[in-house]
């Protein structure tokens, strides 16, 4: 395409071309293209999504885009109208959680006296539902098509904090290009996202994070992971669902993340970690109205802190959470508090954030700060009975915290535990292994006033409940011997027998126990797979040997989720079940509403 003449930009963009594609192609910029664009009045109109298929009229307010000539069928209003940014398409990383936060903020701004319109280009959700808001759009969430809307509607202000990292990452594009983005700042959300403003950040407020370093190239990474040692967490910027982040554990795999894994560029850089191992890991969710003050005054309130079972390195998506904190300490609880009122001052923060949080010696470490609605936004919400969301979309249209009642963190008096539903029994021969990289698709709830108890409602709603009796088979790492003998203890001492492979039976052995031993898969047969098919064991307690799991690991893994034999492969997430299984067998379980505990 040599030129831009304008017979064949209106006939590019009737066929669906992008003006970034078209920029490409001309060897321009995006807004080159816009700017002509709009001088041509070459903009899209809008159509009714016919519901009714012509037998009646259809009042739903669904539209989409066209630039085939004809008239725009939006009907025009003098409300004031706040534009929602959804998060497209449902996938891994991207999920249902992001969408109730705009579903929240839709009816909130209703009540307050906005048209609410939404703009998402997946029907598969609650948010595309013909009565949540007021208009609906069904449009790419790209720079281009939110502008047009954004104009097309005269809005007063545009939220992109409740749809996940997608709209976020729209933030600065939109406010450039005049658009109100309410809600904490882009400029604060780039210091968030963009790895050197964050951790001046964090220097200027002497908060510590992990040793780190920045690279744009292998050498550079190569040369901070000598400076560090391995093993370290590598992870790009402005990415959701933990994608592209990976622990590394040698140059030659840090050579070819590097070169194969992720984009990198200066504008973008790639953080290299040092990976704190066995930290626990603690998410913070947290609502405030400080950015509403010219002074940085206002309200910070803590919605829940939630500490991982799981140790540090696994995706905050995919890890089980128990909210209140069950195992840190009250310095560290009270450090994590000072830290984030410390942050979202700074960032002046106008509705939610979430921090994740890294504890190693009683020593508290920021991984990394989200100024947007998190995925534990929902749990968190449902466990303390108050709608953050509704409440943060309220602040981010002008609303104060004390205007609106919620001034004080609330310390729920029982446990709320979190857990997280994989897809691994549709994807034979996949490993279950959990890492930074997230794999869940979806999440369920368990509530007692006992930990153990509500720990084992939550693998129930898993669909992977605890066994009350039976055979443990355990097969541990060298690194995780000495600590499997004191978890296996805990089952023994609940009637379970004890299988295991001759390394580990060795340890278990050694420690008193009675273990029956096991054959190893090349060992011949019958050995654990065997079993597992037989029905024969019922909990598996399985941690990998290092970086790149065995092959017989992974069929013992995979084994197990076939078979549905519960499996952890984790330590801590096996000392929960056995602390589970006691609280049942000692007092078994109630039921009771949500609302019940909220009283």
């Amino acid at each position: 395409m040599p030129s831009l003449n304008p017979d064949i930009l209106a006939k590019a963009k009737s066929l669906g071309f992008s003006d970034r594609q078209i920029a490409n192609l001309c060897g321009k910029t995006e807004d080159e293209i816009r700017a002509v664009r709009k001088k041509l009045g070459l903009v899209p109109s809008y159509r009714l999504v016919d519901t009714c298929a012509a037998e009646f009229e259809a009042y739903t307010p669904y539209y989409y885009s066209t630039y085939d000539r004809g008239d725009d069928e939006v009907k025009n209003n003098t409300a004031k109208k706040i534009m929602i940014l959804g998060g497209g398409p449902n996938r891994i990383g991207q999920g249902i959680e992001f969408d109730y936060c705009c579903v929240h903020a839709a009816f909130a701004l209703k009540e307050d006296g906005f048209e609410t319109i939404m703009v998402n280009s997946n029907p598969e959700t609650v948010s595309t539902d013909y009565d949540t808001s007021d208009k609906l759009f069904f449009e790419p969430l790209t720079l281009e098509d939110v502008l047009h809307i954004y104009e097309r509607e005269k809005c007063f202000g545009a939220i992109a904090q409740f749809g996940g990292q997608t709209p976020l990452n729209l933030a600065l594009g939109l406010q450039k290009n005049g658009v109100n983005v309410i809600g904490t700042s882009p400029q604060s959300i780039e210091i968030a996202e963009d790895r050197k403003l964050f951790a001046a950040m964090l220097d200027r407020l002497k908060i510590p994070q992990p040793p780190n370093g920045l690279a744009t190239h292998v050498n550079e990474a190569l040369k901070a992971a000598k400076k560090l040692g391995y093993p370290i967490l590598v992870r790009p910027s402005f990415v959701l669902g933990g994608r592209a982040m990976q622990i590394v554990y040698s140059d030659a795999e840090l050579s070819h993340y590097m070169k194969f894994a992720v984009e990198a560029s200066p504008e973008r850089p790639v953080l290299v970690d040092k990976f704190l191992e066995d930290a626990t890991e603690v998410d913070v969710d947290c609502i405030a109205d400080v950015g509403l003050s010219a002074k940085g005054a206002g309200t910070i309130v803590i919605g829940g802190i939630l500490e991982h079972i799981e140790f540090a390195g696994v995706h905050s998506g995919d890890a089980a959470m128990v909210l209140p904190p069950h195992s840190l300490s009250k310095k560290a609880i009270e450090t994590i508090r000072k830290y984030t009122h410390a942050m979202a001052r700074e960032l002046k923060v106008i509705g939610l954030m979430n921090v994740q949080y890294a504890v190693k010696d009683e020593k508290v470490y920021v991984l990394e700060v989200n100024p947007r609605a998190s995925r534990t936004v929902p749990f968190v919400s449902k466990a303390i009975g108050v709608p953050l969301a509704k409440l943060a979309a309220k602040v981010m249209a002008g609303k104060t915290l004390a205007e609106l009642g919620f001034t004080k963190e609330i310390q729920p008096e029982y446990f709320a535990v979190k857990e997280s539903v994989f897809p691994f029994n549709r994807f034979h021969g996949q490993d279950i292994l959990l890492s930074p990289e997230m794999r869940s698709t979806g999440e369920v709830m368990g509530l007692d006033e006992d930990l153990g108890v509500a720990y084992a409602k939550s693998q129930m709603a898993a669909n992977s409940p605890l066994p009350a009796r039976g055979k443990v088979f355990i097969s541990v790492s060298d690194a995780h011997k000495k600590e499997a003998a004191a978890v296996a203890k805990l089952f023994a001492d609940l009637g379970f027998e004890l299988m295991a492979t001759a390394g580990t039976a060795a340890t278990l052995e050694k420690a008193g126990l009675k273990v029956q031993r096991v054959q190893k898969l090349m060992e011949g047969r019958p050995n654990v797979i065997d079993f597992l098919k037989n029905k024969e064991i019922q909990y598996v307690i399985n941690t990998p040997s290092g970086a790149a799991p065995r092959a017989d690991e992974i069929k013992i893994r995979t084994t197990a989720v076939y078979t549905g034999t519960p499996i952890a492969t984790t330590l801590r997430g096996a000392r929960a079940a056995a602390l589970g299984i006691a609280a049942l067998k000692k007092s078994g379980y109630g039921v009771k509403t949500v609302q019940e505990y909220h009283r």
